[in-house]
């Protein structure tokens, strides 16, 4: 394998309802497969049956706007929280090609208002959910 192959972070880029975030240090988007214990007669294996899956994720931004508060703020107080749709791109140009994956119905599980450190450069981390995804390219 040539080491120069292996992807950087640093060429990733997320797009939030079609507008990039290049603000973004760290973005990270999870299935997770919900299973069912199953018990076969005869054999004293635990099998495993899907009975569902759920989207995760966490992303960290450089506080250079109040993009999450913007997005967030007007709608949870009237008990509508939007609903947003990421396209999350890794691409590499030593790479043998680029990922794009888009999630779906992306809410976000909490926001931070405000926060400030002295002699501290600030970045928000947001944790989020999604109920959908497709892969649009992969290596």
């Amino acid at each position: 394998m040539d080491s120069k192959r292996i992807i950087n972070g640093t060429f990733g880029t997320l797009w939030v309802d079609n507008e990039p975030w290049l603000d973004v240090e760290s973005f990270e988007a999870i299935v997770n497969i919900d299973y069912e214990d199953v018990n076969m007669a005869g054999s004293p294996a635990t099998y495993k049956k899907q009975i569902g899956w759920n989207g995760t994720g966490s992303l960290t931004i450089k506080k250079v706007y109040s993009r999450i508060t913007a997005k967030l703020a007007a709608g949870v107080k009237t008990g509508q929280a939007p609903r947003m749709k990421f396209v999350g791109k890794l691409a590499d140009p030593d790479a043998f090609g680029s990922e794009r994956i888009a999630l779906y119905d992306v809410t976000m599980d909490s926001f931070t208002i405000m926060k400030f450190e002295q002699k501290t450069p600030m970045s928000e981390e947001v944790s989020f959910a999604f109920s959908d995804y497709d892969p649009i390219d992969l290596i």
